[in-house]
Parts: C-alpha cells; sequence; structure tokens
C-alpha cells in the first residue's frame, strides 16, 4: 500500500467521525488509501505525503478562500494549503502518517463550508444541491418582495390623511409577516457565515451584508411594534426584502456562470469512465472497474466510448477524438498498431486497445495535474487582492459606523438605515474577483484550445515578453528528417548506393537512418548483412557479403566474399569534414577488419519547418516581438532554416548552457524573454525564461520546465496564448477598474443618504456580476489571423501558401 511507511492514525479522533455527516463518501471510504488517488496523487510514498484535490460550496469571495486556508493549516499534518474562490476548488499537501482526509476535511465543515472530493460525481452533486438551495432561497425573496411591495405602494401614494392609523399598522404587520420567510429562510446563509467569522474572530462578507440585514429589519420591527417610537416614523421592509432579492439575483447569476467554468474545468479533468470492458482470453467481455485493469490487459472499447488508458489498437479500424490533448476536432483515423491515449473518445466502430500505460503515468493524467495545478495556483495579483480583502472589510465597518454617527442628530432610524447603506453597498467580492476569474477563464479557454497553463503567473508575464526564443528541432520542425542529396564519393553508382544505405538504415531507429529509407529505393536483394550492430551517437556497422551477378567496380570485393560497411557521422567513418561539407551521413567501406575505410557516399538532410511555422511566426511579429533561433544542431542547418522562416537572429551548435548564457545575456540587457522547446533538452533554458513553452505529446508532462505545455505542437497556439495573456491583462484592469470605481462612487453617496437600502443592493450584485461577465469574455479564444492547422498543409508554409491562406 502506498502508505506503508507512515505512521498510523489514531481513528478515534472525533473529526473522524463528523466527516462522514458531511460528504457523499463516507469516513471509512475517505480514509481508504486505494481511494486517494481518484483526488489526489502520492507525492512522496517513504514520507507518505499526498497531494489531494477538493471542490469546496459556499465561497463567495476572498475572506472565504483565507477562512478555510487558516482552518485546515491548524490541522496536525497538513503542510500546504492553496484556495481558489473562483474555481470552488482547494489542493491541499498532507501527510498520510499525521491526519486522513476525513479529519481535514471535517475542518473545513466546521469552518462552515461544504466540501467533496474532486470526483465527478460527487462534484455534480454538489453543485446541484448548491444550485437548487441558491434558486428557492431567491424565489422565496421574490415572491415577498412583490407581495411587501405591494403593501408598501398605498403609503407611498397615499396623501396625508388618506390612510388611518390603524391600515397603516395593518400594512406593517403584513409586511412584516411576509418579510419573516426572507429573514429566516432567505437570509440564513449570511447570518450562519457571519457567526462563523464571528466565532473564528475574523471579518468575512457575510459580516457586513448580516449586519445589515439584520438593522434594517430590526428598525422596521422597532417601528411596527411602537408607531410613536424613535423607530416608528417608517419602516423598510420594502428595502430589505429588495436588497435581499437583488444580492441572490446577483449571486444566482454568477453561481451559474462560476459553475459552468468550472464544470468545463471538471468535464476535462473527470473523463475516464470508472469501468471497462476487459477481453478475456476466451474472447470474452468481462465488466471490471479502472482500479483493477492492469497493463498488458486488452480492452473493448464501443463508439462513443473514452479511451481509459494509454494504448495500441490491436483489432479493428475507428477515428479518435483527441481535441483534448491537441485543441484540434479533426478526428484522427486508428487503426491495427496505433496508439491512443487516454481521455480521447472512440468516434466510429469497436476497437481493442491493449493497455500500455495506467493511471499516473498516462499523457491525460499529466494534463490532469497541469490543470488541476493551475486551478488553485494564485498569482501576484490574486494574493494582493485576498491581503486587501480583510482591511477593506474592516474599513467598511468603520465607514458604516461613522455614517451612523453622523446621521444621528437626524434620527436613529435615518442613521442606522444610512448606515445598512453602506454595509450593503460596499462590496469586495467584485475587487477579489476582478483577478482570480479573468485568470481562470483565459487558462480554461487555452486549454480547450491546446493549451494547458502550468503556472497562472505565465499569463501575466506574457504581457511583458518583447522576445521569443525558439528550438529547432521538434519545435520549428517536426523532428522528421528528409534526404535532401547525395554525394557519390567511391565506386558504385547512385542507385546502388541508396539501396545499400537503404539496407543497412533499416536496422535502427534513429530518424536520421530511417530518411534514408524511401519507398522507391527498392530492395538490395543482391547483399546479405550480419552481425549488425549499432554505436550510439555515432552509427551503424555491418559486415556485409554479395550474393548475385550484382554489377561491381573492381576495386571492390568478388562476389562471395564479405566486407565491412559503416553508415553514420564522417568521424565514424574517418572521412575528414572537407570532403563532404554539409554531410550528415557517410557510407563508407573496408575488407574485413583490414584497412581504412573507404567513402562510397556523403548523404545531406534536411528537416522541413512545420506546416503552420511561417504563419505563426508572422503572428508573433505582428504582435511586435522579436524571434531568434537557437539550436544544437550544425550552424549551416539552422541559418538555412532561419533564412527559410525570415529569421534574422539564429544561432547553431549551441549545448544547454551555452543557451544558457545567451538567454541570460539578454536579460540582463532588459529583454524579457519566452522561451519555446521540446521540454527535454532545453530544462535549462526552460527554466530561465520568464515565460516558458513546451511542445510535443512525447514530453513527461507534470516534470517538464515550463509554464504552459502544448501537446498536440500547434505552434500557433503560442501566438495565441500571447494574444490571450494581452487580452487578460486588459479584462484584469477593466475589473479592477471597476471595482474601484464602483466603491469610490457608491460609498460617498451612500454615506450622504442618498442610495436606499435596496438601491445598495442591487449595486452590490451588480458589481459582482458585471466582473464575472467582464471576465467570461475570455472563454473566446483569439483568433490570429491565420487558419488553422490543416487549412495549408502537406508542404512547408511559405510567404506565397501563406497570401493563398488570406485569400
Amino acid at each position: 500500500m502506498q502508505d506503508s511507511h507512515a505512521r498510523p492514525v489514531d481513528d478515534s479522533h472525533p473529526a473522524s467521525h463528523e466527516a462522514g455527516s458531511g460528504p457523499v463518501l463516507g469516513t471509512l471510504l475517505l480514509d481508504d488509501a486505494r481511494e486517494w488517488p481518484r483526488f489526489g496523487r502520492c507525492l512522496d510514498d517513504i514520507a507518505g505525503r499526498w497531494e489531494s484535490h477538493i471542490v469546496i460550496g459556499g465561497m463567495y469571495c476572498a475572506a472565504c478562500a483565507l477562512t478555510i486556508e487558516d482552518a485546515l493549516r491548524t490541522v496536525p499534518g497538513v503542510e500546504q494549503v492553496e484556495v481558489s474562490t473562483s474555481a470552488e476548488r482547494a489542493r491541499v499537501v498532507w501527510l498520510a502518517g499525521q491526519t486522513r482526509p476525513s479529519h481535514w476535511m471535517a475542518a473545513i465543515e466546521a469552518a462552515g463550508y461544504r466540501v467533496q472530493p474532486a470526483m465527478d460525481a460527487s462534484v455534480r452533486e454538489l453543485r446541484r444541491q448548491e444550485a437548487r438551495q441558491l434558486l428557492w432561497r431567491w424565489l422565496v425573496a421574490a415572491f415577498c418582495m412583490m407581495q411587501v411591495m405591494m403593501y408598501a405602494w398605498p403609503v407611498y401614494v397615499a396623501q396625508p390623511g388618506d390612510l388611518s392609523a390603524d391600515m397603516e399598522s395593518l400594512l406593517r404587520w403584513a409586511s412584516w409577516v411576509i418579510s419573516l420567510p426572507v429573514l429566516l429562510f432567505t437570509c440564513q446563509p449570511f447570518f450562519k457565515g457571519a457567526w462563523r467569522d464571528l466565532r473564528r474572530h475574523q471579518v468575512g462578507m457575510d459580516l457586513p451584508v448580516a449586519l445589515g440585514m439584520g438593522i434594517a429589519f430590526g428598525v422596521s420591527t422597532l417601528g411596527t411594534l411602537d408607531p410613536g417610537g424613535p423607530f416608528g416614523s417608517e419602516v423598510y421592509f420594502d428595502s430589505f426584502t429588495m436588497f435581499v432579492f437583488f444580492l441572490l439575483s446577483g449571486r444566482l447569476l454568477e453561481q451559474r456562470l462560476r459553475h459552468r467554468n468550472a464544470g468545463l474545468l471538471d468535464a476535462a479533468l473527470n473523463r475516464l469512465p470508472q469501468s471497462v470492458q476487459r477481453v478475456e482470453q476466451n474472447g470474452g467481455l468481462q465488466p471490471v472497474a479502472l482500479s483493477d485493469l492492469r497493463v498488458g490487459d486488452t480492452i473493448h472499447v464501443l463508439p462513443g466510448d473514452i479511451f481509459a488508458a494509454d494504448g495500441v489498437v490491436r483489432r479493428g479500424y475507428s477515428q479518435a477524438d483527441e481535441s483534448l490533448l491537441t485543441g484540434e476536432a479533426t478526428p484522427r483515423p486508428k487503426t491495427i498498431g496505433d496508439s491512443v491515449v487516454s481521455g480521447s473518445a472512440n468516434l466510429v466502430a469497436p476497437l481493442d486497445i491493449e493497455v500500455v500505460r495506467l493511471g499516473e503515468q498516462t499523457v491525460y493524467a499529466g494534463m490532469v495535474a497541469l490543470m488541476r495545478q493551475a486551478a488553485t495556483q494564485k498569482p501576484a495579483m490574486v494574493q494582493l487582492a485576498d491581503r486587501v480583502a480583510r482591511p477593506f472589510l474592516w474599513g467598511v465597518l468603520l465607514c458604516a459606523v461613522l455614517a451612523a454617527v453622523l446621521w444621528w442628530p437626524q434620527g436613529p432610524a435615518q442613521a442606522l438605515m444610512v448606515a445598512v447603506a453602506v454595509l450593503i453597498v460596499t462590496c469586495p467580492c467584485a475587487l477579489s474577483l476582478a483577478a482570480p476569474a479573468s485568470l481562470l477563464c483565459a487558462a480554461g479557454a487555452a486549454a480547450r484550445h491546446g493549451a494547458l497553463v502550468r503556472r497562472l503567473q505565465a499569463l501575466e508575464q506574457l504581457n511583458h515578453v518583447d522576445t521569443v526564443v525558439f528550438d529547432k528541432t521538434g519545435t520549428l520542425t517536426d523532428g522528421r528528417l528528409s534526404l535532401q542529396q547525395i554525394t557519390l564519393l567511391g565506386p558504385l553508382p547512385g542507385k546502388e548506393v541508396s539501396r545499400l544505405a537503404a539496407l543497412l538504415a533499416r536496422q535502427s531507429h534513429h530518424p536520421a537512418a530511417r530518411a534514408l529509407v524511401q519507398p522507391d529505393t527498392g530492395e538490395a536483394s543482391g547483399w546479405r548483412m550480419d552481425e549488425v550492430h549499432e554505436v550510439a551517437g555515432h552509427g551503424l556497422q555491418a559486415r556485409v557479403v554479395q550474393l548475385g551477378n550484382f554489377p561491381i567496380h573492381a576495386a571492390m570485393p568478388p562476389t562471395g566474399q564479405s566486407f565491412e560497411l559503416r553508415l553514420g557521422s564522417a568521424a565514424f567513418t574517418e572521412l575528414p569534414q572537407d570532403e563532404a561539407p554539409g554531410a550528415r551521413l557517410v557510407l563508407a567501406w573496408r575488407g574485413c577488419h583490414q584497412g581504412p575505410w573507404q567513402p562510397l557516399a556523403a548523404f545531406s538532410l534536411t528537416e522541413s519547418p512545420r506546416p503552420e511555422a511561417f504563419q505563426a511566426l508572422q503572428a508573433l511579429r505582428q504582435a511586435g516581438l522579436h524571434i531568434c533561433l537557437l539550436s544544437g544542431d550544425r550552424e549551416e542547418a539552422v541559418q538555412a532554416l532561419a533564412h527559410q522562416l525570415d529569421i534574422e537572429v539564429a544561432h547553431g551548435q549551441c549545448s544547454p548552457a551555452g543557451k544558457l548564457d545567451w538567454l541570460q545575456a539578454r536579460q540582463s540587457k532588459g529583454h524579457r524573454i519566452a522561451m519555446v522547446g521540446d521540454g527535454l533538452n532545453d530544462g535549462p533554458v526552460l527554466a530561465a525564461a520568464q515565460v516558458s513553452f513546451a511542445m510535443g505529446d512525447a514530453l513527461p508532462l507534470a516534470q517538464a520546465q515550463s509554464d504552459i505545455v502544448i501537446p498536440g505542437g500547434d505552434l500557433r497556439v503560442v501566438a495565441c496564448c500571447m494574444l490571450h495573456a494581452r487580452a487578460t491583462l486588459r479584462v484584469i484592469r477593466q475589473n479592477l477598474l471597476w471595482a474601484a470605481a464602483y466603491n469610490a462612487l457608491c460609498v460617498p453617496l451612500a454615506m450622504l443618504g442618498h442610495m436606499p437600502a435596496w438601491l445598495a443592493g442591487l449595486g452590490m450584485a451588480l458589481s459582482s456580476l458585471a466582473v464575472v461577465l467582464n471576465a467570461a469574455r475570455l472563454l473566446r479564444w483569439p483568433a490570429t489571423g491565420v487558419p488553422r492547422a490543416g487549412a495549408v498543409s502537406g508542404t512547408a508554409a511559405t510567404p506565397e501558401t501563406q497570401a493563398m491562406g488570406r485569400t
């Protein structure tokens, strides 16, 4: 078991029994180590350190997130906590030897919030319950508000003497009775939250709201009980019910938007089925739980089902939707021998899949880890808003007290209602949601279009980048080499050299060797190769025997005699570099174990740029960014690619340390750099750049030294990320400006008595709703002005093909 090294926990701890009443999963199931991987992962098997992700209900502002973080940090064994109000999620790092999930979940429930493990079924149930409860409270508030307004209307329109004292008293008592359900049912969450904060000696968003509600209802109740007393001149049941209705209206719409955005994240995080059909030895199908599946098993996947593991097709032909991985909606054909990735969908016909990777080893698990990490991160702007939230709330309370004191000479009822308006109208929600709501919407849009944001801070830093540096192989090129030129250096004709080189190259999977295996090279049937071996990093060597009446030069061994053949670098074949400048591979022969190596031919190889490379770089240039190319490849190859893609600054033969030195030199001059690489040999420079992109679906995603991962490898996603980051910063600034302007305008109006309580409630609701709606605009992915991948395909993009694409 994964926590076998951890010290056992005393399960008699009272928290473990409290948690069972809250989460859908019981205490025993929560504390079962076999369930922990369903909502987290093990970070350190020896120390028993786990990372778990949970969904929290009842959060509305940054103060709520701070309250939950404080509650969790008091639990022994909890090492790290990150709570995101916008995502309604939390990340908890804890030690299995000191605590259990039921213990620290009970601490969250004791703080007054609902909590569930971040699993699909429980998350949907929690959100469904929240939405239903809020809808009922809103409906009660709406009905009661209309009835109270009906009773208040005669008082507004009546002339002096039209209403008798008894009729006015009757209308007040009717309004009081109708307002009771609003106070006791609709306002219940606000009073519970305020009491929770007071018990913990903290100030949260619910406290000023609950005070405003209580004061408004209390003043009106006193006026109803004693019409001739100091509070009897006027009652405010209409204002009370109206601002509760407006407040809940804003929360209802805000909740719908947040649940929709969070649901998009949940749909990506919870795609895998809980059970699969395993193919038995007799050919039958046996339903098994996903946790019981093993590497080497064969599963039967029906059309419309999600692949539960990484694997290889063993039977059938179909198409797969891999848009979660690549961002492209075009289905990919799958036939025998093709690989499939977990989380993608089978579309057309049944497939039998042999399981290759399971659980945390899959590509999907790496993507989930990145998305969960991003969902709970707090960039600098969010942390600043969190720090401001509580002092802001204290300022709200002080302003309300000051307003009451200043207005008290005008009458206690009016003074208290002015204080109520100040308490209601000043809302820190808009301020605390301005940055996180925008960043999460931006990250969600990026994830749906092929970019996984590992670090939300990168979206802020992308706005300051002025230079984008690209690696060559696997980044600007697709990594596939092609034969460009053959230079004959020996007695054999070109056709036979090609056949002989292809016969030896077939023994290797190296990209350079595969470039020589062309469909039109034919089979070198007149030769037999033995004792083939590959020298890593150098080339291939084999013993060759001529079998038939093959045309041969007199300088080479006759039929039936063997000789040695090498295919590799110039140094490996002992060929001086100046005899074949620019050659990538050399074919040479010699007699068996004797004599110098004699060259037969030199092969020049080239890499083609990705089809979308020119268009992506052009989009970056139009955005005002400088483009550079750094590669460890030969200088000639790097300059040729730079010329082809119009890159002015390009350097070849760069070691990882050389790339790092170049990057740091540019940074010392004030440049801010984004690095785009393959995430493997570019680790140091990716880590040193202000923002880094890792390309390709072959990397270990969770371990890449990058801020943003582009699994599908589409370079245009880099340009889209740049544009989207700029739009994100604009939206954040708009939200912050709106929040500041709203409070700067409404607080003085409320303190001067020009804003009744119902209007304050409407303003508070609209302020938060405006921030969330503005952030939701970031769900739209930006257009780079170029077609999506596949619009111009088959060849490398050029200025001519770009013009055709625009046409």
